[in-house]
């Protein structure tokens, strides 16, 4: 079963509902697109294939 597209509208309205944030209705067009655009990057990182073997790094050293 594929899983339903992501709601970007949707999200922001319950999002600032269920944290009580009122959402000024002229900055809501702003926020659902920065909000679509931060799912579209996570999607990519989400998809990226991983062998199972793989684990996370003990330590990070940049």
């Amino acid at each position: 079963m594929a899983e339903p597209p992501f709601d970007a509208e949707a999200y922001v309205d319950a999002a600032a509902r269920l944290i009580g944030l009122p959402l000024d209705p002229a900055h809501r067009p702003g926020v659902i697109v920065n909000v679509a655009r931060i799912a579209e990057m996570a999607k990519l990182v989400m998809d990226f294939p991983l062998p199972d073997e793989i684990e996370p790094a003990a330590v990070f050293r940049p």
